[in-house]
């Protein structure tokens, strides 16, 4: 699964459907304290804080306490307090550092029984805070917005009329076959990979809570694909794996019930797309070692939701299949002499480490798998310019571009014959009706084989010179550059995985388990 830039193509694979979105904005947070006993703060992550007033606005001498999640942005226990101490300005201090309205409390390494200094703010600092609060807010939608436009300008272009400009919209299975799919779904489809693909972009810069808005819009999209199509293809379960690891890295596993449903979601997907043992993904791809850090997320995700059910011994079972297969995708000393290796022959780090593990981390295997993948490359470059030469010349012929591409698409590139096939089918072109028409096809297919200049717009279209139209094209251009910057350039690029992140959360649990770690 991947979607690359004008260069790529956008390669969808296996998968499997049958998820719903579910509301990731309720009873969001786990703390780390898990048990019968803590069940509340298990599933809510709820917090007590104690709160100290200015000092002329203390009644008595009790404490003052308020119960909070911690997940929640400092703006929210700001507004509490303003309503209960009648305050119009304040702000917060706490461990001798200010509370910034606009982060999580737990962000800010708040936790329970955290004291919270409460000051009088002037009016323009809470208005400024309210202004940044607000600003942050508007830029996050802005940005949704854009995204979402520049994908949709990128779904209704035509791949067979511009191949070279739009190759990105292809999308074919893993085997690399094209999928034929009806315009308004491929739209749905490719809007919904954009979005995915931004998601990941923000998860690589640690900007998880930004990445869930855009994952979560890439799900609402992939519901509205036709099941049938959708079975074809595995993004929707790696879709639901990036969901759940934005959740445990905002410690707001969504209540539970939501990551259980996205990861048996995923399980079942894998399981159905890649067959029980990885035997489809073997006959397809000849090795299942890039898709199993896939699986090392998923059994990672799945201990950490025992362990938050209180279900130890399934965790501790689950932890020690993610342990066996982490020590096997893991750079060791001997890999990691491997992957210099191959970055000294000029295969980049990404390269190198999908080769690897691609190969078990054979060094000479990995040197050919790269080094094969490298000429497949260039072959669907050439094969595209080669098109794109053809759509050309049909052009300039006197046919209208669609047609042109289409009839070269079912000719299999053959330009002669798709030539041919559009004097039946559509008889002379109108800036030929004054040459002679009896010139012979067999002259005018030797006219075919001689190469043209790229053309942008057949003769049939008259191109708009107003400053309106000019200034729409430049702002559509500018749109669909800005999200291409998010389009990774390598098609494996989502299981080019450092592991570092996972060795983390790997260390976490097992703290967990070993009850270094009990308190939320």
């Amino acid at each position: 699964m991947a979607a690359q830039n004008t260069q790529s193509k956008l390669v969808t694979q296996l998968r499997n459907d049958n998820v719903q979105l579910r509301n990731h904005t309720t009873d969001n947070g786990i703390g780390q304290e898990h048990g019968s006993g803590n069940k509340l703060c298990m599933e809510k992550c709820v917090a007590k804080l104690e709160i100290v007033l200015p000092r002329d606005l203390k009644k008595d001498k009790k404490k003052y306490y308020l119960e909070t999640r911690l997940d929640v942005p400092a703006q929210d226990i700001i507004n509490r307090i303003k309503e209960d101490s009648g305050l119009n300005h304040i702000k917060l201090i706490s461990g001798k550092k200010n509370i910034d309205p606009m982060k999580r409390l737990d962000e800010q390494n708040v936790m329970t029984n955290s004291k919270m200094k409460v000051f009088r703010a002037s009016e323009p600092e809470a208005i400024q805070a309210m202004a940044e609060v607000e600003k942050k807010k508007k830029s996050q939608d802005e940005s949704m917005q854009r995204t979402q436009k520049g994908f949709q300008i990128l779904s209704e272009r035509d791949g067979l009329e511009d191949p070279m400009t739009t190759p990105f919209l292809e999308i074919a299975d893993q085997k690399g076959n094209p999928l034929t799919i009806p315009p308004s779904e491929k739209k749905a489809l490719i809007l919904a990979m954009g979005l995915h693909e931004k998601g990941r972009a923000l998860m690589k810069r640690r900007q998880h809570e930004a990445a869930l808005s855009y994952l979560i819009q890439a799900d609402t999209e992939f519901r509205k694909c036709d099941p049938k199509v959708l079975n074809t293809v595995d993004n929707y379960a790696v879709l639901q794996l990036d969901v759940v690891w934005c959740y445990q890295a905002l410690d707001a596993l969504d209540c539970l019930k939501d990551s259980k449903e996205r990861l048996q979601c995923a399980e079942d997907c894998f399981r159905k797309c890649y067959g029980e043992q990885q035997e489809r993904l073997l006959q397809i791809k000849g090795s299942s070692g890039g898709e199993e850090v896939l699986f090392l997320r998923l059994y990672l995700l799945q201990t950490l939701l025992a362990y938050y059910e209180s279900n130890n011994e399934l965790a501790k079972k689950i932890l020690k299949k993610v342990e066996d297969l982490y020590e096997r995708l893991r750079l060791d000393t001997d890999k990691l002499k491997n992957l210099e290796n191959l970055m000294a022959m000029g295969f980049s780090d990404q390269e190198a480490r999908l080769g690897l593990r691609a190969c078990q981390g054979d060094e000479s295997k990995a040197e050919e798998h790269i080094r094969q993948r490298r000429k497949d490359k260039e072959q669907d470059k050439e094969e595209r310019r080669r098109r794109q030469e053809g759509i050309n010349t049909l052009v300039e012929l006197g046919f209208a571009k669609r047609d042109a591409a289409h009839e070269l698409q079912q000719a299999n590139g053959d330009v002669d014959k798709a030539y041919v096939k559009l004097l039946d089918s559509h008889g002379q072109p109108m800036d030929m009706a004054s040459s002679s028409s009896t010139r012979p096809v067999e002259t005018q297919a030797t006219q075919l084989l001689s190469p043209s200049p790229p053309s942008t717009s057949s003769p049939s279209e008259e191109p708009s010179t107003s400053s309106e139209s000019t200034g729409t094209a430049s702002l559509d251009a500018d749109l669909v550059n800005e999200v291409l910057e998010d389009i990774p350039e390598h098609e494996e690029d989502y299981l080019d995985l450092t592991l570092d992140e996972e060795r983390v959360v790997i260390d976490k649990i097992k703290s967990y388990l070993e009850g270094k770690e009990t308190s939320c």
